[in-house]
């Protein structure tokens, strides 16, 4: 039996729950039985959502047909427009594979979740310490060398390069979260763990360069002048945190032996 039940992620702003609302309820009449779970997760999900932030569901299904998907093409666009929803699609008998080759992602699913329909699919999901350090790693250095391509392509215009800002502080939110939590040593939330994540690698003026961050990400705008300086703020951020990730790797080899 599958049981609907009202919003619970705290503080979400008024217009984003009548639009996630909204959809959820065109779901059910689109996909009828076929919709198991419906999970809210990230930012919405921990009440921290941003300017930049997508609103992120995972809707579990039993069947993928077209007969009942056609007709939620039209509100999916609404609400993409609106709150920027960002849906996955997931079918039941894809969820241990789901984790296991997305490791990272689902652990941030793991921490970061409401049930807003049918049963939890992921109460009984466990991913291997070693598969979530080695997709941590991965995406860390993917971040840094996009974080150095998009630096020498847009920042002659200081507005872009503080949208590149904006958009990178999410990410490294989750991977402070996953740094932490591998380290057995989970934070309350994911921006909590970067707070003290950016204390403990040793960041320089770290209380102001998080305060500016917090302000980069509400405002997609930087102080006039402080992009540049931001940004490689950020990016040594990165780079610390993925030394870190790799220090991970060696005790894991070592546990081994």
């Amino acid at each position: 039996m599958t049981i609907s039940r009202p919003l619970e992620a705290p503080q979400l702003p008024a217009q984003v729950k009548q639009v996630l609302e909204d959809f959820l309820q065109a779901a059910r009449e689109s996909f009828g039985p076929d919709l198991l779970s419906v999970v809210l997760y990230g930012s919405a999900a921990e009440g921290q959502l941003r300017a930049t932030s997508d609103v992120n569901l995972v809707l579990v299904l039993s069947s993928f047909e077209p007969s009942r998907v056609d007709s939620l093409r039209a509100p999916l666009r609404v609400a993409h427009a609106a709150i920027q929803l960002s849906p996955m699609f997931l079918l039941r008998e894809e969820i241990p594979a789901a984790a296991r080759y997305f490791a990272s992602k689902f652990a941030d699913i793991l921490r970061r979740r409401v049930i807003l329909h049918g049963a939890d699919p992921f109460a009984a999901i466990s991913i291997p310490r070693e598969i979530q350090i080695l997709e941590l790693k991965q995406l860390l250095l993917n971040q840094i060398l996009r974080l150095r391509a998009s630096y020498v392509s847009r920042s002659l215009r200081e507005e872009q390069l503080d949208l590149v800002i904006a958009n990178a502080i999410g990410p490294l939110r989750s991977s402070a979260a996953a740094l932490l939590e591998l380290q057995g040593r989970p934070a309350p939330s994911s921006q909590n763990a970067l707070e003290l994540m950016g204390g403990e690698l040793g960041l320089a003026n770290w209380p102001q360069t998080l305060a500016s961050l917090a302000a980069t990400q509400e405002s997609r705008l930087t102080a006039p002048g402080e992009a540049a300086r931001l940004f490689f703020q950020v990016l040594d951020l990165a780079c610390r945190m993925h030394s870190r990730a790799e220090a991970l790797s060696g005790e894991v080899r070592r546990e081994s032996f």
